[in-house]
C-alpha cells in the first residue's frame, strides 16, 4: 500500500475507536453507578443495551444518508451529535436519562464504522480490502486494551462522569481528523428515496451470501459484547478485582482479537474461506465450552474466566475482516447501505445478548457463559446453512 493510503488507515481506526471507546471506557464504572443511582445492576446494564440499540438501529440511516450526500458530511454529523449526547451524558441526574442519553449518543457513534468500512470499500480494490480492513480492525483494538485501564482510573480518581467528559473530548478530535485528513470517497450519489432504499434491503436480505457473512460473524461478535456486558459485574463484584486493575484482565482478549486480525491480514489469501469460518467457529466454541465448564466446576478466579475468552475474541479477530469484505464486495453502487445492515444486524445481536446476560446474571458468572456459548454454536448452525453452499463459488 503506498504511503497515503497507509496513513489513511490510520485516521480511519483513531475514527472508528470511537465505538469501542464508548462501551470500554466506562464498563470498571458499572458497579459503582449502582451505587450513585441508587439502583439495580440491570437498570445499569440497560445503559450499554440501549447504546447498542441506537448503534444498530442508527446503521439503517445513516448508510442510505451518505450514499447519497456522501461520507464525509454524515461522519461530521454523527459525531457532532456524539459530542452532545456525550455531554448530557455526564450531566444526567438520573439512570433513566443516561439510558435515553446513551441511546442517542449511539446513534452519533454508529456513523464512524458505518462509513469507516465504506471508505476502506471506496478506496481500496478487492484484493486489498480485506487486508486494509484487518490493519484498521487491528488498530482500532488498540481502544479496548487502553480504556478499561483508564476507566478504572477514572472511576479511581473521580466518579463514572469523567469518563463521559473523555468521550466528549474524543468526539472532539475525530471530528478534526475527519475535517481535514478524511477524503471523500463516494464514487456516486444514490437517490435517498424510500422506495429505493427499501428495495436496496430487500436486495440484500435476499442475497444468501451477503446474509451468510453478515449473520455467522454477528452471533460470534455477540458473544464478545455477552462478556462485556458482564465483565464489570463478574470481575469486579463478584470476584473483588479493584476498578484499577479492572483493564489488565482485558489484555489477554484484546491479544485475542488483534492476534485473529493480524493472521487474517497477513494469511488469508493463503486461506481458503470455508476453512478461515470453520477454524473460527470451533476455535469459538472450544473456549466457549472451556468457560462453561470453570463454571461449572466454581472456578472462580479471574484469569480462569478471562482466558477462555482470548480464543472467542480469536475467532472473531480471524472471520471478521474476510466476512466484511465478503459481504461488501458484490455491492459496490451502496457499499455504506450494505456495510449498514451490517452493523444493523451486528449490533443488534450483541444488544440481545447483553441484555440476556444483564437479565440473568445474579451471583455467578453462568449466566453470561451460557449466553456466549449459545452464541458461539448458532454461528455454527449459520454458517452450516447459510454461507458454506456459498464457499464452493467464493473459492
Amino acid at each position: 500500500m503506498s504511503r497515503p493510503a497507509s496513513s489513511l488507515i490510520f485516521i480511519l481506526a483513531a475514527i472508528i475507536a470511537i465505538g469501542p471507546l464508548s462501551i470500554d471506557l466506562y464498563l470498571p464504572a458499572m458497579p459503582s453507578m449502582v451505587v450513585f443511582f441508587d439502583t439495580t445492576l440491570s437498570q445499569v446494564q440497560l445503559t450499554l443495551s440501549s447504546y447498542l440499540l441506537g448503534f444498530a438501529v442508527f446503521h439503517l440511516v445513516c448508510g442510505p444518508l451518505s450514499d447519497r450526500f456522501g461520507r464525509k458530511p454524515v461522519l461530521l454529523g454523527g459525531l457532532a451529535l456524539y459530542l452532545v449526547m456525550s455531554v448530557f451524558c455526564a450531566l444526567a441526574d438520573s439512570i433513566q436519562q443516561l439510558i435515553v442519553y446513551r441511546f442517542f449518543q449511539a446513534m452519533g457513534a454508529c456513523c464512524a464504522p458505518t462509513l469507516g468500512r465504506a471508505v476502506v470499500r471506496d478506496v481500496y480494490p478487492p484484493d486489498q480490502a480485506v487486508k486494509a480492513l484487518a490493519y484498521v480492525s487491528s488498530l482500532m483494538a488498540l481502544a479496548p486494551v487502553v480504556a478499561p485501564t483508564l476507566g478504572g482510573f477514572l472511576v479511581t480518581v473521580g466518579d463514572w462522569r469523567l469518563a463521559f467528559w473523555l468521550l466528549a473530548l474524543a468526539a472532539m478530535l475525530a471530528m478534526l481528523l475527519t475535517a481535514f485528513c478524511v477524503p471523500e470517497s463516494l464514487p456516486e450519489k444514490q437517490p435517498f428515496r424510500f422506495m429505493p432504499i427499501m428495495r436496496s434491503y430487500l436486495r440484500l436480505l435476499r442475497h444468501r451470501l451477503y446474509i451468510g457473512s453478515v449473520l455467522t460473524p454477528a452471533f460470534l461478535y455477540a458473544s464478545v459484547f455477552a462478556f462485556l456486558s458482564g465483565a464489570g459485574f463478574v470481575l469486579i463484584d463478584f470476584m473483588g478485582v479493584a476498578p484499577a486493575f479492572f483493564g489488565a484482565y482485558f489484555l489477554a482478549i484484546v491479544a485475542g482479537f488483534i492476534s485473529g486480525n493480524l493472521l487474517t491480514a497477513r494469511m488469508a489469501h493463503r486461506w481458503q474461506a470455508a476453512h478461515l469460518f470453520v477454524g473460527s467457529i470451533v476455535v469459538a466454541s472450544a473456549g466457549s465450552l472451556v468457560l462453561v465448564g470453570v463454571c461449572l466446576l466454581q472456578l472462580y478466579h479471574p484469569l480462569l474466566v478471562v482466558s477462555p475468552m482470548f480464543f472467542v475474541t480469536l475467532a472473531v479477530g480471524l472471520v471478521l475482516p474476510r466476512s466484511m469484505a465478503l459481504a461488501l464486495h458484490p455491492f459496490p453502487e451502496m457499499a455504506a447501505t450494505a456495510s449498514a445492515l451490517m452493523g444493523f444486524v451486528q449490533m443488534g445481536m450483541a444488544g440481545v445478548a447483553g441484555w440476556l446476560v444483564g437479565l440473568f446474571l445474579v451471583d455467578n458468572p453462568m449466566p453470561m457463559a451460557l449466553v456466549i456459548l449459545g452464541n458461539s454454536l448458532l454461528a455454527g448452525i449459520c454458517y452450516r446453512f447459510l454461507l458454506r453452499p456459498e464457499m464452493a463459488a467464493v473459492d
